[in-house]
């Protein structure tokens, strides 16, 4: 009985270290995205991940030939979007890295747009992940790829102070 339980706890490891090995990279560069940080100094980007591995790693055992994938993309996403709203309130604007290629947009159009975008998650998955109707989230997903395709013009830089002396 022993053996089996030690047995069938290495195969579950093996197993996860396995799924680690191919999905790390992606979901930190996904989680790198949502917080907008530079992708080489990304320290809340690299804590949603080792919190998603986590929990993924806490129901290995329950996942039933669900996609360790998804559940791990789902709890990142869940996690950043509870983090951030109760940081900043109601999705609130962090203080993004301006080398962040999502750097203009809110926390909330990051999360759309990287779960429809960069992740292929269809508008009624994402609605129901975040509790949104698919209509907010298609609009929001179009605001934010306007945003990034036509990003907002810096505003020109004032002039203090020269008067004119009347002639």
């Amino acid at each position: 009985m022993r053996d089996r339980q030690l047995s069938r706890g290495a195969r579950r490891a093996r197993e996860f270290e396995a799924f680690v090995a191919g999905a790390a990279g992606r979901l930190l560069h996904a989680a790198t995205l949502l917080t907008a940080e530079a992708p080489d100094a990304s320290p809340r980007a690299r804590r949603l991940l080792t919190l998603a591995l986590a929990h993924t790693y806490a129901h290995w055992d329950r996942l039933h030939g669900e996609d360790p994938y998804d559940c791990a993309r789902q709890y990142l996403a869940s996690r950043f979007a509870r983090t951030t709203w109760h940081q900043y309130g109601a999705f609130g604007r962090a203080r993004p890295d301006p080398r962040s290629p999502l750097a203009v947009l809110t926390p909330r159009e990051r999360l759309i747009l990287v779960l429809r975008l960069y992740e292929g998650v269809a508008e009624e998955q994402a609605a129901a992940l975040l509790g949104l109707p698919t209509e907010r989230v298609h609009t929001i997903c179009d605001r934010a790829t306007a945003t990034l395709l036509h990003p907002p013009r810096p505003a020109p830089p004032r002039t203090v102070g020269r008067e004119v002396a009347p002639s």
